[in-house]
């Protein structure tokens, strides 16, 4: 018999968490995620997504032993913004048990009911910047510590319950570094630079941190992703822990913005990157930094000892995607990739119905090797 219990204390909360690394500790291909970070996001005094976001969070007993868990999340500033009432399941991990996986379910399906919600989706986050989906395809592929990963019967259990259905898939692409950055780029670079006097810019420490320019970017971010799936707005609180998780410690060099000289050097496009930790993250003890695992994640930080780059965010004013900002980026990019001696690049998910993102792959030689999916149920 399963038992559903909500996490109401602080170790319960610690046994939410540890129970990922627990389930995939012999697995190859997951990564473990960073056990602060994982605290923080689900706290509701750190985590600033529950300024409009409600949440609870549940275990699976059976025997005693904790067999699975998920969080059942309402965001409610994403409903306003598309007219749904949903309810959210994320954090979904179990045994390969469906009366384990089907109870987690039931617990959410039932938690929303009881708010108003009238439609279940997931796996999703407080926000687009968590991670989204499941994975269904690319089981045999390193994961990154931006993305969900799970095993195989996952998608199965979920798939044999009543009542769900596909909402959305997103793909993520593996691209070799090229020794020469390809023509196509380098001819659209040109041509913009001398047609449209668009530049790349690198930025300094003082000007995202002291200038602002690190909440222009995320601010750009709300625009250009305004119309992908689920998103809503980000707010300045939001901005801010983005900014510490991401800006501070980023290499500005894998940072890149493009700025229009015809509109005194507004910024239309960006893109951050980082060097993967995901071989680092699996010589830590389940995520945590001490006593050794901050020197694994440092050795790739600073020296980026690493064959892989991840590609986090990218975004572009739709009016400039045309004049071909795109390709500045990544012209940019592969020089300093190739500087680093980076063999590959991991990109983030991105929609599958997003054609004109996909479409720039094709100049590289790359592959989808990834796959996640949403699933949806009426309740």
């Amino acid at each position: 018999m399963v038992e559903i219990k909500k996490v109401t204390t602080k170790k319960e909360l610690r046994q939410f968490v540890q129970f990922y690394y627990d389930l995939y500790r012999d697995n190859k291909c997951a990564v473990p995620f960073l056990f602060f970070d994982e605290m923080a996001t689900l706290d509701h005094q750190k985590n600033p997504s529950f300024d409009y976001c409600e949440a609870d969070y549940f275990l699976a007993y059976q025997d005693g032993k904790v067999v699975g868990r998920v969080a059942a999340i309402i965001n409610r500033r994403a409903n306003e913004r598309w007219n749904s009432s949903q309810v959210r399941f994320g954090w979904f991990d179990f045994v390969d048990n469906p009366e384990v996986s089907s109870a987690l379910l039931k617990t959410v399906e039932d938690w929303g009911r009881e708010r108003g919600m009238t439609e279940m989706i997931g796996p999703m986050g407080f926000i687009d910047t968590d991670r989204e989906g499941m994975l269904v395809e690319g089981f045999d592929e390193l994961a990154s510590m931006y993305i969900n990963y799970n095993y195989p019967y996952y998608p199965q259990h979920i798939e044999r319950m009543e009542g769900f259905e596909k909402s959305n898939d997103w793909v993520e692409v593996k691209a070799k570094v090229p020794e020469v950055v390809p023509d196509k780029f380098a001819k659209v670079t040109e041509m913009v630079r001398r047609r449209y006097n668009l530049k790349v810019h690198k930025f300094t420490y003082h000007e995202l941190m002291k200038e602002g320019k690190a909440h222009e970017i995320f601010n750009l971010l709300n625009t250009t992703y305004q119309n992908l799936y689920g998103f809503c707005q980000l707010t300045d609180k939001q901005i801010d822990k983005l900014v510490g998780d991401y800006i501070k410690v980023a290499d500005l060099n894998l940072v890149t913005g493009i700025v229009d000289g015809n509109d005194n050097d507004k910024l239309v496009g960006f893109a951050i990157t980082f060097p993967s930790f995901s071989e680092a993250l699996q010589k830590t003890r389940d995520g945590r930094l001490f006593p050794f695992g901050w020197w694994h994640l440092l050795k790739v930080l600073k020296w980026h000892k690493t064959p892989i780059v991840n590609l986090l965010l990218i975004g572009v004013l739709p009016e400039y995607r045309a004049k071909g900002a795109n390709g500045l980026i990544f012209d940019d990019l592969i020089r300093q990739f190739q500087r680093y001696g980076f063999e590959w690049a991991d990109t983030g998910p991105m929609m599958e119905t997003n054609d004109g993102v996909l479409s720039q792959w094709q100049y590289l030689e790359s592959t989808i090797h990834r796959r996640h999916r949403c699933y949806k149920k009426t309740i």
